[in-house]
């Protein structure tokens, strides 16, 4: 199908939807982003990139300044007891590739500038209200009261889609999973000394710590198992003293760590189920409007990046959308419910309490690398060959 002057619209301007309005411009389309935010500050915190999505960023020609660009090159995990913080074991980088740690703004600007460069126009300030299917495309209602009318939508709109919601009308709710995650940043002075991720572990909580911004910049992540908190957005704020208070336990470099955080976000962690539908003809799902993932494999943006390659691909080798569509949906949904699920499952495995905790740290002392090579069907996937 030749996608050239194909008018698509892409809503969402994280990086499922630039992505993807970078992948379909490639290919020929005319694509216009629509985010409902008034500019694309720096909002989130750290994020990983592990083989699988670097290889969909590299065939999109994204990275600048070598091969990670802003990124950081990861040299593995150190996982560690929380009472002392000694060191249990080490888990080397996956033999798929490296991981690079980023902060997502870095790697939004990426994409934005991307973007524009090659033409793609983004709207800032513009909600959507509505989609409809019509003779020959689709009709979107905004805001502000106006329409848009595209030959294809593409719902990058995050895991509270209101496109979903129009695509899929009866599924499964959202589950939480009682557990709760603290998200925070904080200035770091060791440079790229040392490039490793530490997940530390305790009982009925963790917390990850990797370093972003060339190591000027320390990512955490604090997670632990509560009922008294269900507010799912990552954006809301919360309290360092009380963030502290509830990780009182941990010792070593993560209690200095967390000692050192003044601003700090929290949410609830809820499990999504993967969409029933992906996309109708006209309409397709991407990211976490298809399958919200919960932290515990790093895979959210790199699912994202899968999603825009393959949806661009699919879309250029077919005789027509229907088509295009119907392929994109089969080759991603099976793939995306094994990866969900993964996560779901590690979630945990990092909470252990005594003497299961004992027991998994032996068995991490011993097993550690070759544990992780189950993973490797993940990193090891690349959607661009």
């Amino acid at each position: 199908m030749a996608l050239k002057n194909l008018n698509i619209v892409v809503v969402g301007a994280g990086i499922g939807g630039l992505s993807a309005a970078i992948a379909l411009r490639r290919s020929g389309a005319r694509v216009r982003v629509f985010e409902q935010a008034a500019e694309l500050t720096e909002v989130g915190a750290g994020l990983q990139i592990s083989a699988n999505g670097m290889a969909v960023l590299h065939a999109l020609d994204i990275l600048p300044q070598g091969e990670g660009g802003p990124g950081l090159r990861s040299a593995g995990t150190v996982i560690r007891d929380c009472r002392s913080g000694r060191a249990v074991t080490v888990m080397p980088a996956p033999e798929a590739g490296p991981t690079y740690y980023f902060h997502r703004a870095d790697l939004i600007d990426l994409l934005r500038k991307a973007a524009e460069r090659l033409g793609v126009e983004i709207v800032l300030g513009q909600r959507i209200m509505s989609c409809e299917i019509v003779q020959g495309g689709a009709r979107i209602e905004m805001t502000d009261g106006s329409a848009q009318h595209a030959d294809l939508v593409v719902a990058a709109d995050g895991g509270r889609s209101l496109l979903r919601r129009g695509l899929v009308e009866e599924e499964g709710a959202p589950r939480f999973t009682g557990q709760v995650a603290w998200r925070a940043t904080i200035p770091w002075g060791q440079g790229e000394a040392d490039r490793r991720a530490t997940l530390t572990m305790g009982p009925g909580r963790h917390v990850v710590t990797y370093p972003i911004r060339s190591g000027r910049e320390l990512n955490i992540v604090a997670v632990e198992e509560r009922t008294d908190w269900r507010e799912e957005g990552w954006r809301h704020r919360g309290d360092a003293t009380e963030l502290r208070s509830r990780f009182a336990g941990f010792g070593g470099d993560v209690a200095d760590q967390l000692g050192a955080v003044t601003d700090v976000h929290l949410w609830a962690l809820f499990l999504h189920p993967v969409a029933l539908r992906w996309q109708d003809g006209r309409l397709a799902l991407v990211g976490d409007a298809a399958h919200p993932t919960l932290p515990f494999m790093a895979q959210g943006a790199c699912l994202a990046l899968e999603d825009s390659w393959v949806l661009a691909h699919c879309l250029a080798h077919a005789t027509d959308a229907a088509s295009g569509l119907a392929r994109y949906e089969s080759a991603r949904r099976d793939r995306a419910q094994r990866v969900v699920a993964a996560a779901a499952a590690n979630a945990r495995n990092f909470h252990f309490k005594t003497p299961m905790r004992q027991l998994a740290q032996l068995g991490l002392s011993l097993l550690g690398p070759r544990i992780a090579r189950r993973y490797e069907w993940i990193y090891g996937q690349d959607v661009t060959r």
